[in-house]
């Protein structure tokens, strides 16, 4: 037996679709990363490119996100050249049903395998990157030390509350209040006991989340008042009073088609950031602690005061840490049919 053989082994050469990705996560929430085996993504701007890549490229978002290479809650990133004027690149977000429009756990979780594998350049103490994203432009601050991104921080898009205590009807789970805002997606923001869910009961979790999800989609149109592209409701929040003491409070996000986020949310921090300055519970410079699933943390604050067309907004910065799992190779046999992808919860 020579397992060596096993690291020098290529599959055939008609295995065309072959992909090299990072692993990695943030908060817990993991952000696998394409390498290599992509190609450029045409489009002048990050949304143009995300509609190139839902029209065209979705055989391999499921490729690399659906089983057997993912699963039901894998989330993932694709890179490219920056659109916009300062920016250092631009980015992708692919998960279980599609393309989200923002993602903070994927910032940060970017920086890290960025920075750390050389594709760009780190200097100590701090490294400032610019990314565009689906949503807009936003700045990530990297804490380096010894060559290693130990920490990062980024100011997210300008976030704000379109409704707040908004009520729905939700089958079988009653009537339901609920804050709506947008933090580079749009969120449904629940308190989790008033809804009667458990936030350790995952499972119970997702089946509200989706129902609610539904409900609300159902009963109202959503609007951004800048790009229609991100006028609807991409999850739910669940929030519960924090298990560690000092910190503000825990947030379980039910996103895309029932996935779980098992960080904080970054986005989901930066909505509740705009509910809570609309509540006058926070002011400028305000740092609060939240809590996910799994016990992670990321941290929040609001740096600025802004309008989004109509609605008073915030400029959020939120920060946290990422660790890198992996490098992978993943292959598809063109006789495999089960390896186009298919999910299994």
């Amino acid at each position: 037996m020579d397992l060596r053989n096993a690291l020098t082994w290529q599959p055939p050469d008609d295995w065309v679709l072959r992909a090299v990705v990072i692993d990695s996560h943030a908060g817990g929430e993991p952000f696998r990363v394409w390498v290599d085996g992509l190609g450029d993504i045409p489009g002048r701007s990050v949304l143009e490119r995300r509609r190139h890549a839902h029209e065209t490229l979705d055989h391999l978002r499921r490729f690399s996100m659906w089983e057997p290479r993912g699963h039901a809650d894998m989330y993932g990133g694709w890179l490219g050249p920056p659109t916009a004027d300062g920016s250092d690149l631009s980015v992708l977000f692919l998960h279980n049903e599609g393309f989200s429009t923002m993602c903070g756990h994927g910032i940060i979780a970017l920086t890290k395998v960025v920075l750390d594998t050389g594709i760009l350049p780190a200097t100590e103490p701090e490294t400032e990157l610019t990314i565009d994203t689906p949503a807009g432009q936003v700045k990530a601050t990297a804490l380096v030390e010894k060559g290693t991104v130990v920490a990062t921080r980024f100011v997210n898009v300008p976030s704000f509350v379109l409704e707040l205590d908004a009520e729905v009807d939700v089958p079988g789970g009653g009537n339901v209040s609920y804050d709506l805002a947008f933090g580079g997606a749009f969120y449904a923001v629940v308190e989790a006991e008033s809804a009667g869910v458990d936030l350790d009961d995952v499972a119970g979790l997702i089946s509200a989340g989706r129902a609610i999800k539904g409900a609300v989609t159902g009963s109202r149109s959503i609007e951004h008042p800048v790009d229609g592209e991100l006028s609807f409701l991409y999850g739910v929040i669940f929030t519960g009073p924090a298990r560690r003491r000092g910190n503000h409070s825990r947030n379980v996000c039910v996103f895309a088609d029932g996935e779980v986020d098992r960080s904080p949310t970054g986005t989901g921090v930066s909505a509740r950031l705009a509910i809570l300055a609309a509540r006058d519970q926070v002011a400028i410079g305000d740092e609060i602690v939240v809590e996910s699933v799994v016990g992670s943390e990321f941290t929040g604050r609001v740096v600025d005061i802004t309008d989004v067309g109509r609605h008073p907004a915030v400029v959020p910065e939120v920060g946290g840490t990422a660790h890198i799992t992996g490098r992978a190779e993943l292959w598809q046999d063109p006789a495999d049919e089960l390896g186009r992808g298919f999910l299994l919860r």
